[in-house]
């Protein structure tokens, strides 16, 4: 599945598999086929980023 283009949606839908799916934000980008910084990037610009220590963007 294509990760939602809406960053709000976007948010809640990768917070949802790093929960449910994935041990850290690598493994999740990794087996979905998502560029890391683009997603970083994409958060970064409505104010969240990825906390290691919480596996969520935060």
């Amino acid at each position: 599945m294509k990760p939602p283009s809406d960053p709000v949606i976007l948010l809640s839908w990768i917070n949802t598999k790093l929960r449910d799916y994935y041990s850290s934000l690598a493994d999740l980008c990794e087996s979905e086929g998502i560029n890391e910084t683009e997603l970083r990037e994409k958060l970064a610009s409505i104010g969240y980023n990825y906390d290691e220590t919480l596996n969520r963007f935060v």
